[in-house]
């Protein structure tokens, strides 16, 4: 195992009530976890012969934690934007073609994506995952996995928008059944890197029973509940239909809402619910570019947030977002909710950097391990290069603008370092372990024939990109 003293002319260590600043500091890496954090001046003379990263012009901040992804759909990327129906008439018609290989290729395309950037923690929300973990394992990465489980047959596609998705408990319980040997297989493999996650896909997705049954095994592992809740007006439309309320007040009534349910979305949720679900202790998943791109709106992130619930960030999906990248998100998640708000105070920098780090690892029950610089936390951390453009000038006095350039001038070509465990998988922007050349041509290999496989269903599926394309403007 190596040992590091790395070195920045700003650690951001995010402890405190803020970014936790400290200038001219050091970390000094011991294997997979931090030793010690502090002044360069004396770090440098406690560990005089330690290989020496970073440097003066250099942030050392944690790496992004990525709180909710769904990386094996990332061969769909740019399929099914400035469409109404985004997921029947834009992805369902390509990913009922899509093969093992292509979950396995954009899969790992995404991962590259998000560890260049700076992602260190993928809370990634597939199925199958067998493929994506070995992607993991590969790569070097973390991830936080949660194998999703619903009761939806093939054929979404062929549904009228607004008719009642039919549920088949049998298709559930095969999942189910999987996330469990998923569990099983893989939880002590990947030198601690893999933590795992319950994920029914949303209460419109599976029936009560099924629900039921992932609360009692979520207590029985002592594993969280990811869940789409409140994701959009078809979810909750669904819900009215089939049980004649709304999602949260359904999931109240099924004693879900608590500390251990990871809400991601919330876009439909009311007020009302918003603030149940924060005085519940149920936490929030904020995807500000997803839902922005594919619903046009803003979650209630500030008013979980006022009603004292704990949120994270996301970057979701590539058909939906486009990117995977948490610089993306922090700066979405400023913008656009600033503009909800008219108001430029809310939602500043410092917070979205918190929400992509120390808050995204409390949201999924790894603050004890992940987030911040602190001794006994895995070693998982970024170097950033000062002297790129987009984060010039570096300014300490009267004012510090790093926070805002970061969130809102950077882009992730910034990041220069990537260590998760302490293992150094980005060393100059390139990838340690893996040719991403290579990778990205098979990916685009498979993704036209994926393409072609599925014209016939793009087609015929009223795709508003199609009529774009025939109109001239695609």
């Amino acid at each position: 195992m190596s040992s590091y003293l790395i070195e920045g002319k700003f650690l951001l260590t995010m402890t405190g009530p803020g970014i936790g600043i400290i200038e001219d500091g050091a970390v000094v890496v011991e294997g997979q976890e931090l030793k010690e954090v502090g002044a360069r001046s004396e770090l440098a003379k406690k560990y005089p012969d330690l290989p020496r990263l970073g440097g003066r012009e250099k942030i050392v901040m944690p790496g992004f934690i990525d709180a909710h992804i769904h990386t094996g759909i990332a061969l769909l990327r740019g399929t099914a934007q400035d469409t109404k129906n985004w997921m029947q008439q834009g992805i369902a018609p390509f990913k009922k073609h899509m093969q093992p290989q292509d979950v396995r290729l954009g899969s790992m395309v995404n991962i590259i994506e998000g560890l260049k950037n700076g992602t260190t923690t993928f809370a990634d929300y597939d199925y199958p995952l067998d493929d994506i973990i070995e992607n993991y394992l590969e790569l070097g990465a973390r991830a936080c996995l949660a194998s999703t489980v619903n009761e939806l047959s093939p054929g979404m596609d062929k549904l009228k928008i607004g008719e009642l998705y039919p549920l088949d408990e049998s298709l559930g319980r095969e999942r189910l059944e999987k996330a469990l040997e998923l569990i099983e297989k893989w939880e002590t493999k990947g030198e601690g890197r893999l933590t795992f996650l319950f994920g029914p896909q949303g209460p419109d997705m599976l029936g009560e029973k099924l629900l039921g049954e992932i609360k009692d095994l979520s207590r029985k592992y002592g594993y969280k509940i990811h869940m789409h809740v409140a994701q959009g007006d078809r979810e909750i439309d669904q819900m009215e239909k089939r049980y004649g309320v709304r999602s949260i007040p359904f999931l109240e009534k099924q004693g879900l809402i608590d500390e251990d349910l990871i809400a991601v979305h919330l876009t439909e949720a009311t007020d009302l619910e918003t603030r149940l679900l924060a005085e519940k202790g149920a936490k929030m998943v904020h995807c500000p570019g997803s839902i922005g791109i594919i619903d046009g709106l803003v979650p209630p992130v500030l008013e979980f947030l006022e009603a004292g619930g704990q949120a994270a960030l996301g970057s979701d999906q590539a058909p939906g977002n486009n990117c995977n990248n948490m610089f993306n998100e922090m700066k979405m998640a400023c913008v656009l909710n600033k503009v909800k708000k008219a108001d430029p105070r809310v939602m500043p920098a410092w917070k979205a950097l918190r929400m992509a780090t120390i808050e995204a690892a409390n949201v999924l029950g790894l603050e004890n391990t992940l987030g911040s610089l602190e001794p006994g936390k895995k070693a998982d951390l970024l170097i950033i290069d000062l002297n790129q453009p987009t984060l010039v000038p570096v300014l300490s006095n009267p004012v510090r603008n790093i926070a805002p350039n970061l969130v809102y001038s950077a882009r992730g070509n910034e990041v220069e370092t990537v260590l998760v465990n302490g293992e150094i998988v980005v060393e100059k922007g390139k990838l340690k372990r893996m040719d991403e050349e290579e990778i990205c041509r098979k990916a685009n290999r498979a993704g036209v024939e994926l393409a072609e496989r599925a014209t016939g269903d793009i087609l015929s599926s009223a795709n508003e990109m199609v009529k774009m394309m025939e109109k001239g403007y695609l």
